[in-house]
């Protein structure tokens, strides 16, 4: 039997990957990257590929915001490393090495070369980060290369468990806050977030051969595969998405508590992204619950009222602080 020592040791003997057949951009380069560089390139990461979330970090202290776009930067090349790659025995691979390299991040980290470790790092020695909650990310991001049907709910709140709450968790840590009464509101609002995600993308993920929606809800309802791959909607399917809209908007507000037990600055950017699921769903309801004819969509004016419920107080220091 191997020894925790020699697996936490072993991966460090693949310090030499440059992640071939990765999507352009993310492969490993051949220098070492100062640590400013590595923080600009996820920085620029963080600010150019998803809008919503560098608005969110910017009511956040400018002190975590570099460890906030490091996490960002590992979860983003994650997916893409799933997703963006045809072959799935080939996202398997680079999803593989890109654990080996995460594991050379804790054990090795004079060896890292991808911009993503060697900011990554600095994040984890700053905030005492634990390894596990970004291998349960690679997780699911592995599963997705092999399972492509869940059964049940359960069988997806056990997927969101890998995929979704370590994300949540990990800001936790960041912030400063390890009780697991928090985290697990954290939970609450990060497995809906993914429901959201996953109700508003039905036809995308259907593309990519995957189906979300849970098997026993479509039999309780009425709603066949092939209804799906046909985008045949019907009152059977407005009757199950209604019910699965209704059981993610329950979860979102019993995740809220987490509010009264963080700071104000984290807090704002929590409500950011809770009531950006929300308005996921508003989407979903707007437009009678038909996910096959169209991907439901937050608009920019949507978007720009979330902003604008968030305290004037705390913007405008913000922006003065941001101008100086």
């Amino acid at each position: 039997m191997t020894s925790p020592t020699a697996v936490s040791e072993q991966p460090v003997e693949f310090a030499g990957m440059s992640l071939e057949g990765a999507p352009k951009g993310l492969e490993t380069p051949e220098a070492r990257p100062t640590l400013a560089e590595a923080q600009q390139w996820c920085h620029r990461l963080a600010t150019t590929h998803y809008e919503n979330f560098h608005v969110a970090t910017l009511f956040l202290p400018a002190r975590v915001r570099p460890h906030f776009e490091s996490l960002y930067a590992y979860c983003r090349v994650s997916d893409d490393l799933g997703d963006e790659v045809a072959d799935p025995a080939t996202a398997l691979r680079l999803l593989n090495e890109w654990g080996a390299l995460l594991d050379e991040c804790y054990d090795a980290p004079e060896r890292s070369r991808h911009p993503v470790f060697v900011a990554l790092r600095e994040t984890i020695v700053a905030c005492d980060l634990p390894r596990h909650l970004f291998h349960d990310l690679l997780a699911a991001f592995k599963q997705d290369q092999t399972k492509t049907r869940f059964a049940s709910i359960a069988e997806l709140e056990a997927y969101s468990h890998n995929s979704a709450n370590p994300v949540g968790r990990l800001v936790l840590w960041i912030c400063g806050y390890r009780a697991e009464s928090t985290a697990l509101l954290s939970d609450k609002i990060c497995t809906a977030l993914q429901y959201a995600n996953f109700w508003q993308d039905v036809v995308e993920d259907w593309e990519r051969g995957r189906r979300y929606l849970p098997a026993d809800e479509m039999v309780r309802f009425g709603v066949t595969d092939e209804q799906i791959a046909a985008r045949q909607f019907t009152p059977e399917y407005r009757a199950l998405m209604t019910h699965l809209v209704e059981l993610t908007r329950a979860m979102l507000r019993e995740g809220a508590a987490i509010s009264n037990r963080v700071d104000r600055e984290l807090e704002t950017t929590l409500d950011l992204f809770r009531k950006g699921g929300e308005a996921i769903l508003d989407a979903i309801e707007a437009q009678g619950f038909d996910t096959l004819k169209q991907r439901p969509e937050v608009s920019k004016w949507k978007k720009l009222r979330l902003v604008a419920g968030v305290g004037p107080g705390l913007i405008w220091s913000k922006l003065l602080g941001s101008a100086r």
